[in-house]
Formats: structure tokens, C-alpha cells, sequence
């Protein structure tokens, strides 16, 4: 049987009397990779913050990794769930530190290093930057590097303490094409490895769907579209239904594009 690495029951949450995110059920197994799209305000970010914990449900349960919330650590379980965004990126770029350091500091979720690194940690972390093709910049300042750069980086940080899940927040923002489509390949080659984290990967843009992720979490107003298999879910209903305007999609290389509808 498979095993459950995110489940949420009719999961809830008002802020100020409006509801943010309404009744959602979906569960996430083991060896899965998700794309969850919506627009603005469909309550991406904060099923986010709910999966992570900084967000309690209104009403419903919400269950990590086998922990049911409410009778866990949650800072403990934070530690199974690397996190990178681009709001990471101004975060660790306001300090003066270098690729390796950067990285190390994934082991303890902290922004810089506030003890001294052993052996060990410095030898996975130098692993980790040349599985990730950056090798050549570990001793580099982070904040002078590309954007895609600093994607790897921050990815290579959320490796550091083994997580369980990945969740990439629009990763893909500020890149450009060259560096965006260079981070898509190099994710695409990460997700296959077996012995790697489940990914959750949230963006606006349906054309980074790579063929490493297998199934879409579609969100319009805190609600659930459709979940499931992406070929079963992105079809030209689902899609106008989310994106409140009429779409056409076409699929290449096992990788969808959306058109809009003349």
C-alpha cells in the first residue's frame, strides 16, 4: 500500500470572517511529484503554510508524513520539509555568506551559520552543490550569483537535512529563459532520483509542468477544481473553469502549454 505523505480533510481557514480556503480534501502519496496552480488569491500559499504548520485549519484535519497536527512538534517536523522560494533568496542575500555556508545552513533551517561547521557537514554539503552542477562556486559569495544560480543553491540548502518534501514556490521567478529552462532540466533530473523528497511545486506558469511531475492540484477561490493525475486533470473545461477565461492546451514532449482561446 501506498504510503501517505500529505493528507488534508475538509480543511478550512477564515482570516477576518473570509474564507481563504474552503472544505479542501487531497491527499499526496509516496513517489508522487505535484504541481499545484491557480491564480492570484486561490489560496496557494497559504495550503502552503498549512502543510508546513504556520497555519492552523479553521476546521478539518491536516496529517504530515504519518503526524497528525495537533499531537506533534511541529518545529521538529519542519525539519523533514526543505522550502526554497524567492522570497528565500532576498533573505540570505542581505548576509555575506558563501555557497557552502549557504547550504550547510539548511541542516539547522537557520539564515547564516551561528556555529562552526564540521568536517562531515562540509563534505555532504560540497556533495550536494556538485550533484547540483554549482561545484565550481561553492566558495563563491552568494549574493553576486545569477539568479538560477542562487536556485540551485537554495535547493542544495534544502537538501542538507535529508527532507522528506520539497516544496518549490515559484521557483522559476526573475529567472529567464536560458536559466529557467537549465533549472527545469536539472529539477527534472533530480525528481527521478527514487531515494529523493516528494515535490510540491507551485507556479502560475502551466508550461513548467516537466514530465517529473505526475499529478495537478488545480485551486480557484480556496477551492478544489480537480486533483489527480495531470493528463487527467488539465484539460481545456478544467482549466477555463480556473483561470476564469477560455483556454486551449496542447501537449509536447509529455509538457503542456496553454493557449488562449481566440
Amino acid at each position: 500500500m501506498s504510503e501517505t505523505i500529505v493528507s488534508l480533510e475538509k480543511v478550512s481557514w477564515r482570516q477576518e470572517g473570509r474564507i481563504i480556503l474552503d472544505e479542501i480534501t487531497w491527499r499526496v502519496q509516496r513517489n508522487q511529484h505535484w504541481v499545484i496552480l491557480g491564480l492570484n488569491g486561490s489560496g496557494k500559499t497559504s495550503l502552503l503554510n498549512m502543510i508546513t504548520g504556520y497555519l492552523w485549519p479553521s476546521k478539518g484535519n491536516v496529517c504530515v508524513l504519518g503526524h497528525e497536527y495537533g499531537k506533534v512538534n511541529i518545529p521538529e517536523l519542519r525539519k523533514s520539509i526543505g522550502w526554497v522560494s524567492s522570497a528565500l533568496d532576498q533573505q540570505v542575500a542581505n548576509r555575506l555568506d558563501d555557497v557552502l555556508d549557504v547550504v550547510i545552513s539548511g541542516k539547522y533551517a537557520s539564515i547564516g551559520l551561528y556555529e562552526k561547521s564540521s568536517m562531515e557537514d562540509k563534505l555532504k554539503a560540497s556533495d550536494i552543490v556538485e550533484t547540483l552542477g554549482i561545484s565550481h562556486l561553492q566558495n563563491s559569495y552568494f549574493y553576486k550569483l545569477s539568479q538560477g544560480e542562487k536556485r540551485r543553491v537554495l535547493i542544495g540548502r534544502a537538501l542538507m537535512a535529508n527532507p522528506d518534501i520539497l516544496i518549490l514556490d515559484e521557483p522559476c521567478n526573475g529567472l529567464d529563459l536560458y536559466a529557467k529552462e537549465q533549472f527545469l532540466f536539472m529539477l527534472k533530473q533530480f525528481a527521478g532520483d527514487k531515494g529523493g523528497p516528494t515535490i510540491i511545486y507551485v507556479t502560475h506558469h502551466i508550461e513548467e509542468m516537466i514530465s517529473a511531475f505526475t499529478h495537478v492540484l488545480l485551486l480557484r477561490d480556496g477551492k478544489v477544481v480537480a486533483a489527480g493525475e495531470k493528463r487527467d486533470v488539465l484539460t481545456k473545461e478544467t482549466l477555463t473553469k480556473v483561470y476564469n477565461l477560455s483556454v486551449d492546451i496542447t501537449w509536447k514532449h509529455d509538457r503542456p502549454w496553454l493557449h488562449v482561446s481566440e
